[in-house]
């Protein structure tokens, strides 16, 4: 019997390794550390360690991994990490309403909650061109909450594909988010799973799909930004889920 072939170092291989910090999170890094180091130097240990697991989850809170995108020009791919809370026909908010946006009539909005434990980059759900980006300010209700949407601050963007078929989706700030933040400006164009922007701290997106597109994600799945495929474009044939 012939032993298989050993692999050759030209073999391709993916090896785990420690996601990298995004920028942003650098200033909120060092100042928890900073605040660590002095009531360790004080010797007030009793809130340096405390203060020591804080600083691990800012650093975990701003990890920004490598994501794998799958290909297609008819996906549609989750904008943010976390659980899918609300899957329900709604109008387009009126910043994303009209003939050149997102029509008039209901489209499937799906909902993407995201704790602080999750990652917070955003990545675009299609490639296309950034058309709308528009930020209202609000009030910082539950993220959960199906008023959010309405209610919290939150900033739109509006993706227009080559051949004219728009995707919105919206930034939510929740309980604890304070600050929404935007890596890309009108006019851009963006790759589908590209970073948009993040939410500090704990937050939810809304995606509404394109009209006769339904959803191939359920209630209390969990999506991974850039990853996860919510929708393929002009299939309706919805996905059905069971929590177990």
């Amino acid at each position: 019997m012939s032993l298989p072939d050993k692999p050759s170092d030209t073999t391709p291989t993916v090896k785990w390794r420690l996601p990298p910090v995004h920028p942003e999170g650098r200033k909120f890094i060092l100042i928890a550390a900073a605040i660590t180091l002095f009531l360790a130097w004080s010797a007030w240990e009793t809130l340096a360690w405390p203060m020591a697991g804080i600083t691990l989850w800012v650093a975990a809170f701003f990890r920004d991994p490598v994501r794998t995108v799958p290909q297609g020009e008819d996906l549609v791919v989750a904008p943010a990490d976390g659980l899918v809370t609300l899957i329900q026909p709604v109008p387009p908010p009126r910043e994303m309403a009209g003939e050149c946006g997102l029509g008039d009539s209901p489209l499937i909005r799906v909902s993407i909650f995201m704790s602080v434990f999750d990652v917070h980059v955003n990545r675009s759900p299609i490639a296309g061109t950034v058309r709308t980006i528009a930020y209202i300010a609000g009030k910082f209700l539950n993220a959960d909450l199906d008023k959010a949407s309405e209610d919290n601050e939150r900033q739109h963007f509006l993706v227009e594909r080559d051949d004219g078929l728009r995707v919105g989706f919206t930034q939510i700030a929740g309980l604890v988010a304070r600050r929404i933040v935007t890596f890309v400006k009108p006019e851009d164009r963006v790759a589908a799973g590209e970073r948009i922007g993040l939410i500090r701290f704990g937050s939810r997106v809304d995606v509404y799909l394109p009209a006769g597109t339904a959803p191939r994600v359920a209630l209390g799945q969990r999506t991974v930004a850039g990853e996860t495929v919510l929708a393929v474009i002009g299939r309706n044939d919805g996905a059905a889920g069971l929590s177990q």
